[in-house]
């Protein structure tokens, strides 16, 4: 439960909005410019902010971006790590899941793998409090539905 201070010295949102940008790759034109320039945000201050938070990834990595807005023009930059089917496809190798999930194999690939994957998903706001075997399951299942097989190693 909030305290009274906390209620009376919050600032009052405008808008929150979730983006989708390359790591490192935000840049003042579309899609940023226009999705979080409305609300009169600087938006030099959000690319250094964002592009200074993703430089640990690859270039490529699409990362989910959430940019609270309060009134005063002011925002709160919330980055979580790629998704796990975006390590998937990189680790199988592919471009895209099986069609045909549990019928037709798109990929193979091990555990290690898959340990590494939950490694770096850890660190996310939504998993910060999972187990690491937890993480791993959620990982191979995610895997599964795709169609890419989990082995314990590659011959």
């Amino acid at each position: 439960m909030a305290s009274l201070k906390d209620i009376l010295t919050r600032r009052p949102v405008a808008a929150t909005v979730r983006l989708t940008i390359p790591a490192g790759g935000a840049r003042p034109g579309p899609p940023v410019g226009p999705a979080i320039g409305q609300y009169k945000v600087n938006l030099m201050a959000f690319c250094k902010d964002f592009n200074a938070r993703t430089q640990k990834y690859k270039p490529d990595a699409p990362i989910a971006a959430t940019v609270t807005v309060f009134k005063d023009n002011t925002f709160e930059l919330s980055v979580r790590s790629p998704a796990v089917s975006w390590y998937l496809k990189k680790a199988a190798g592919i471009e895209s899941g099986s069609g045909w999930a549990g019928h037709a194999m798109a990929s193979m690939i091990t555990l290690k793998h898959v340990y590494e994957i939950a490694k770096v998903k850890q660190g996310d706001p939504n998993c910060q409090y999972m187990s690491l075997e937890a993480i791993c399951k959620s990982i191979i299942g995610t895997a599964k539905s795709m169609g890419i097989k989990v082995e314990k190693e590659l011959d």
